[in-house]
């Protein structure tokens, strides 16, 4: 049952997803939905949350649709070139990314999307985490820098027990028993010394705006999972782990090995 009334209208390609996604999740999964007062209810603004495994998007979109909002993504450009899936993205105003580049494209249509009104979602780490313990990483700045040249409000969000449903870069997702997911969105990050007022967003700020977010992150996930997170956050570069696809089978016991949590074998 929706938290808030959907104000937005939908169009025809929100309404077959969510004709489709939304009963699938309610049949699949139990939820808690926590901190949904947060997402503002009008207006641009960016969503940040951790990412454990490739169905975390459809989970998100669902909190965000309970909560009033329609969700557009940052998405791997190559999505927009498969048949079929592309136009109904483009439909959905889901915003093409191409990793290894400036990005400054999605930039941009990140920007004039806020500025428009609408709920941009980002996963700043950009990509499934590479920690041993599925805790986020460091994140990269493109949330903080859309943030800073709107002065829109970050909202941070937490997400756990997706990886049960599907476990890191599998195929297959484990339905039964049902699981349980958790959602909790937390009050806007305070970046209001760091706000360009249409200034360029330099590095520094940038860098520290992202730290906030992920710290912001990070403590909702602790409080969600009751656990102590790691003193340091883990980055892939400094590891030498591979950023993007599947981590390296010389990963074992190290960043790319999640056996132990998801009882598969490491990737």
């Amino acid at each position: 049952m929706a938290v808030r009334k959907l104000s937005e209208r939908r169009g025809w390609a929100y309404t077959v997803a969510a004709g489709i996604l939304r009963p699938t999740l309610l049949a699949a999964t139990s939820r808690t939905w926590s901190g949904g007062e947060h997402v503002p209810a009008t207006g641009g603004c960016v969503v940040a949350l951790n990412h454990v495994t490739k169905v975390d998007p459809l989970f998100a979109a669902h909190f965000l649709y309970d909560h009033g909002r329609l969700s557009r993504y940052l998405a791997k450009s190559g999505l927009f070139r498969v048949t079929g899936l592309g136009g109904f993205l483009g439909a959905l105003e889901q915003i093409p990314v191409e990793r290894e580049s400036s990005g400054t494209s999605a930039y941009r249509a990140a920007v004039d999307a806020v500025r428009d009104g609408k709920c941009v979602v980002v996963y700043p780490e950009g990509t499934i985490t590479r920690d041993p313990g599925l805790w986020p990483m460091t994140g990269k700045t493109g949330a903080a820098r859309i943030a800073l040249a709107t002065g829109c409000p970050v909202i941070p969000v937490a997400q756990w027990g997706t990886q049960d449903v599907l476990a890191p870069y599998a195929k297959v997702p484990h339905l039964l028993p049902r699981k349980s997911v958790q959602v909790t969105a937390g009050p806007p990050v305070d970046l209001a010394d760091l706000v360009t007022d249409g200034r360029p967003v330099t590095t520094a700020a940038a860098l520290t705006a992202t730290d906030r977010i992920m710290d912001a992150i990070t403590g909702l996930l602790a409080e969600i999972r009751q656990e102590t997170p790691p003193a340091t956050r883990f980055d892939p570069r400094s590891r030498g782990v591979s950023e993007y696809g599947r981590p390296r089978p010389t990963d074992v016991n190290g960043p790319g090995d999640t056996s132990a949590r998801t009882g598969e074998e490491p990737a």
